[in-house]
């Protein structure tokens, strides 16, 4: 026995000895050191292979087709740069482009966001086409980084995974960032320096002052009291309403009261060009214009009408997506509110925001401030009056700014000077020389903000209750609609007028229609916010007396022919007259004080039998209707300006009988 094991010793030691171990793959940092990765050692490297950054080949086995991993990285698109990988129907279009392709097969199809960057794994195979046998094996990883994409792909014949898919799979895996940081190509990250532009509202040419309002004067607010740096004509346009972005380009739009959709502008200061963006703010009403501009915590560009009924929301940071805030002056709600809107009352369009969702509008008789929260659109309960201003009027912006030791400064534009303004004693102090339509400055943010996380791709419960908008009490016996597109699917209410709508897409609009004998119908939409949502529909009683607007019914000028765009708001009056059939209305119409009264009546008068021809048309016994014109004799606002006295131009309705 022990001459066979030295026989088997003898003839087998290598049998005995340790095996060699497998030699360590080869790292790979790209040449600007913003990523790393690992390849066998058998696998060749070829830089700027096809496209490719670097192209890995596995050992050559006399396929037509070789097992390679490639990597590419581009900086993306302008229009793609500010937009998430990760989202709603992101996978969805990968999905549909991967089953375009014959025969194809998805292994796997994720996405996350790693918070640094977010990311899609996919893995699927295919046929190549006619007249090629086998099919392809493709997988990879599709990264988003600060404005970047960054692609590692594995690709080669399903005939080859066994060779070469599981050291392809480890290549890819290995795939990682480094510590470098990479400069940012979004808008959201970049940083806002300490300038602060104000377009110069007159101009010294000739030897004589000129109206301007397309010259920009740049300041440091570091010191306020140096010279303006000019950028003369910088705007193609006259405008009122400045923005600075975080890209420390000014945003800005025409004053023309065009009352259409109108481009926003950006000018660079540093190359001193500009160009028109993609970006379209709504019309802005009639008689209107946009009379100022701000910025927000995350760099979103806010403009405002004269108004102050349209607060429009542009997100740069989100591919440049419009959104429209509000559609009526939260200010008509405070009881100062007669205190700013008198005949003769000066404007309060003009505007900043800080970084807790305020709105700060001036009020520019007096220079006092007049707060409201975005997100609630409900003002402060009093207006801040500034001490050490002068008294006549003429104040046309506010700005926050932080100083030069980090303190947070109010400046506001004045006559013919600029004032800063000490918030906690409310009290102004001279800064400089200047008259500025519109102040521009966003360093207030430039420490503070923090880029939000996504929406989730989930649906969320919309939860509320459908309550008596007089007395707050639930209304179980209402019914309840709710959908995407419409108010299409019906919703149950529980013994407390609870309802839960549980399939609802974070960030979308849901249209949602309440009804209840005895009540006005609730016929609007809500978005849902990007987790569980809480909101209450009120219902109105329909009750003799209750006089409503017909909201967005509008004429020709100086005409009784109805817009098409009235026909949504008496659709509904017909509807709600169709279902309660002993209701009967009174029409009253309004004009402005404009022009001889007598004529003013007749208009209206001719406005209310217009809308009752309408009514009549579509179903309604003319019995049911009645009608009067007030022509101005009735005035809801101020006549003083025509940005209170639109509001005079209004047909509204008063319930007679139920």
């Amino acid at each position: 026995m022990k001459t066979f094991l030295a026989l088997v010793l003898a003839v087998f030691p290598v049998l005995l000895r340790a095996q060699p171990e497998k030699p360590a793959p080869i790292s790979y940092t790209d040449a600007e050191g913003r990523f790393t990765l690992t390849y066998p050692r058998t696998w060749q490297l070829r830089p700027n292979a096809g496209g490719a950054d670097a192209a890995f080949y596995a050992p050559a086995t006399g396929q037509p087709v070789p097992a390679v991993v490639t990597v590419t990285t581009r900086p993306l698109p302008n229009a793609l740069k500010d937009r998430p990988l990760i989202g709603p129907g992101s996978q969805d279009t990968l999905w549909q482009s991967i089953r375009r392709l014959p025969q194809a097969q998805v292994i796997q199809l994720d996405q996350k966001n790693y918070g640094r960057y977010e990311e899609v794994r996919y893995d699927y195979t295919y046929a190549p086409g006619p007249g090629q046998a086998g099919r392809l094996h493709v997988a990879g990883r599709r990264l988003w980084r600060v404005g970047y994409e960054f692609v590692v792909e594995y690709r080669a014949a399903t005939s080859q995974d066994a060779r070469a898919l599981p050291e392809g799979e480890q290549l890819l895996n290995s795939f990682a960032f480094t510590d470098k940081a990479i400069v940012s190509r979004r808008y959201t990250d970049q940083v806002c320096d300490g300038k602060m532009y104000g377009i110069a509202a007159m101009s010294h040419r000739t030897g004589q002052w000129e109206d301007d309002c397309r010259t920009i004067h740049e300041f440091s607010t570091d010191d306020l009291s140096d010279g303006a740096l000019v950028h003369r004509n910088a705007l193609p346009f006259q405008s009122y309403a400045l923005a600075k972005g975080f890209d420390n380009c000014l945003y800005s739009v025409t004053k023309a009261p065009t009352n259409q959709s109108e481009l926003v502008y950006r000018y660079d200061p540093t190359t001193r060009r500009g160009a028109y963006t993609t970006w379209q703010l709504p019309a802005q009403g009639f008689d209107n214009i946009w009379i100022s501009a701000a910025t927000d915590e995350r760099g979103d560009l806010y403009f405002l009408s004269s108004d102050a009924n349209k607060l429009v929301k542009v997100s740069p940071g989100d591919g440049g997506t419009v959104t429209l805030v509000w559609t009526k002056d939260p200010t008509q709600q405070a009881a100062y509110y007669p205190e700013i809107a008198f005949d003769g009352a000066g404007t309060h369009g003009n505007f900043c925001l800080d970084d807790a969702n305020t709105v700060y509008m001036v009020y520019s008789t007096d220079g006092s401030l007049v707060r409201v929260d975005v997100k609630t659109q409900r003002p402060a309960p009093e207006l801040l009056a500034i001490t050490g201003l002068p008294k006549r009027g003429g104040y046309s912006d506010v700005l926050l700014q932080n100083d030069e030791s980090g303190r947070r400064r109010l400046f506001l534009a004045g006559p013919h000077g600029l004032y800063r303004v000490n918030l906690a004693r409310r009290k102004a102090s001279y800064v400089r020389r200047g008259t500025y339509t519109d102040l521009a400055g966003c360093n207030l943010f430039r420490v503070t903000y923090r880029s939000a996380p996504p929406l989730p791709t989930a649906t969320v419960p919309w939860r509320g209750r459908v309550l008596n908008a007089d007395t707050y009490l639930p209304l179980t016996a209402a019914e309840l609609r709710i959908g995407r597109e419409t108010a299409s699917a019906v919703v149950p209410l529980s013994t407390d007028a609870t309802f839960s709508y549980g399939s609802a897409t974070p960030g979308k609009p849901y249209f949602y229609k309440a009804q209840l004998p005895g009540f006005i119908d609730a016929d609007s939409s809500w978005t849902v916010g990007a987790g569980p949502t809480v909101h209450d529909i009120l219902l109105r009683p329909l009750a003799v007396g209750t006089t409503l607007p017909l909201a967005n019914v509008q004429f020709e000028q100086g005409q009784a022919v109805l817009l098409p765009g009235s026909a949504r708001a008496l659709n509904q009056l017909v509807e709600l007259m169709t279902d309660n059939p002993r209701l009967t209305i009174e029409v009253r119409g309004h004009t402005d004080n404009v022009g001889e009264p007598a004529k003013n009546v007749a208009l209206s008068e001719a406005r209310v039998a217009a809308v009752k021809a309408y009514l009549v048309a579509h179903g309604v016994a003319e019995t049911r209707i009645t009608g009067v014109g007030f022509g101005g004799a009735k005035p809801a606002a101020s006549n003083a300006q025509e940005v209170t006295r639109k509001l005079n131009r209004r047909v509204e309705f008063r319930v007679t009988g139920v």
